[in-house]
């Protein structure tokens, strides 16, 4: 069995918070792309176009919202015995760094349900509300350096 990365840093966003066609580059729907592929260029005609399929209005959380992602995400890790080495939730998107996690596409998706669920009990979200946007990103860290680097970009470098 191939050794498993130190770690994975998750980034997954809000729904509707940076859609394809973006200024900032978007990566190509329904397409797996390598890491570091080039992005999309922006395109307003493409970012409209899929304003007019979004099913649900785009989702930011409030502070109150975004505790109790947080919350959450040490619920999940808890529970799962998952070591958590950083979290940083954001109005838009959500930073998490695991400890040797065998199934980081599971992770997301678990950390990504659980917070649903409680922000709908909270009634942060109504039933019908899209919380967070399809899939995120998985980034490997091989080493305990890379693991240390991706901890200080979440907890020290998201609002530089």
């Amino acid at each position: 069995m191939p050794p498993l990365p130190r770690a994975h840093l998750l980034t997954f966003r809000t729904y509707g918070t940076w859609l394809h066609g973006d200024g900032r580059g978007s990566m190509q729907l329904n397409r797996c792309t390598a890491h570091g592929s080039p992005s999309l260029r922006p395109s307003e005609h493409w970012r409209a176009h899929i304003v007019e399929l979004m099913t649900s209005e785009p989702m930011l959380l409030s502070p109150a919202a975004r505790e109790i992602v947080h919350i959450a995400i040490r619920e999940v890790c808890e529970f799962r015995s998952w070591s958590l080495l950083a979290s940083n939730v954001r109005s838009n998107h959500v930073h998490v760094v695991l400890a040797q996690c065998e199934l980081p596409d599971r992770a997301m998706a678990t950390f990504k349900a659980w917070s649903t669920r409680r922000l709908r009990e909270a009634g942060v979200a109504d039933s019908e509300a899209r919380v967070w946007a399809r899939h995120g990103s998985t980034k490997y860290l091989w080493s305990d350096e890379a693991a240390r680097e991706a901890v200080e970009y979440v907890v020290e470098w998201q609002d530089h």
